[in-house]
């Protein structure tokens, strides 16, 4: 990495099956067990999906019909926004604890800048820990983190250790972290773009390093 530039701390906080977690907090009987929010109906669509269901290939964006088939025993729920929301605000209250520099993306995920941060900590991998640790013991559901020097780095990292865990990609690791990252895990990569890349021999990052730009 080039010394002239300067090195942001970014955390990427993604809060796990967010609208399910929250159902089955506030409903002791949907805890463990395989969980829809929305698409009971026949154009129904899945809102979220709990990691039990998520285990029988339920997923978010799946019709009802569809997710019925995977998992029989589905519960659906309706889903209630208000709530997502009111939790959502608990969150970005312990998010303002450590910075200002707080970017929202959804209720369920948001971007930190913890550079210069109201703690005065200077590992931003321990203050990740230290959000996620008060999320669970604060609001009563759990989060996962990435951590590294920009915002697309940060994102991709906070999928490799969920549910509840994170990851940090330090300076120094990020071009080899890139290099051989999937191209399917590229933030903005989806189905169509990566069979374009397939067809252009891009498999990975380094694939993608060594052509030109055009």
């Amino acid at each position: 990495m080039s010394n002239e530039l300067p090195i942001r701390k970014i955390i990427h906080v993604d809060m796990d099956a967010f609208y399910a977690s929250v159902e089955q907090m506030d409903n002791p009987d949907l805890r463990g067990k395989p969980l829809a929010v929305g698409g009971s109906g026949k154009r129904g669509v899945i809102g979220a999906a709990s990691y039990e269901a998520r285990k029988f290939g339920v997923k978010s964006a799946m019709t009802g019909n569809m997710a019925r088939k995977l998992c029989p025993d589905l519960i659906f729920v309706r889903p209630r926004f208000d709530r997502y929301t009111e939790i959502s605000k608990q969150i970005r209250n312990i998010f303002f604890d450590y910075t200002q520099l707080v970017e929202a993306l959804s209720l369920d995920e948001a971007y930190l800048d913890v550079t210069q941060n109201k703690k005065g900590h200077p590992s931003a991998t321990l203050i990740a820990s230290e959000i996620r640790q008060r999320i669970h013991n604060e609001v009563g559901i759990t989060a996962s983190a990435g951590i590294s020097i920009n915002k697309f780095i940060a994102k991709v990292a906070s999928d490799y250790n969920k549910p509840n865990g994170q990851k940090t990609v330090n300076p120094e690791n990020v071009i080899e972290f890139l290099e051989a990252l999937d191209i399917r895990k590229f933030y903005g990569v989806g189905k169509v773009t990566a069979e374009k890349m397939y067809q252009l021999g891009i498999f990975t990052g380094k694939d993608l390093k060594s052509k030109s730009l055009e």
